[in-house]
């Protein structure tokens, strides 16, 4: 019995990280790309504004 004790660990690990990069997997797109989208945007804008506030024109 001390190979299924042995083995119940990473078996566990694979089926969890299997879990996880499916649901990462299902939720690229979809319905909140274009929200993400807009954030990552906004982000980039607000980042531009400061720089240019700055007077750091490169």
């Amino acid at each position: 019995m001390d190979y299924v004790s042995a083995i119940v660990p990473p078996l566990v690990m694979a089926i969890l990280f299997i879990a996880v990069i499916v649901t990462i997997i299902k939720n690229q797109g979809g319905a909140n790309k274009a929200k993400e989208d807009a954030a990552v945007d906004a982000a980039f804008a607000r980042a531009e504004a400061a720089r240019q506030a700055t007077g750091e024109d490169h």
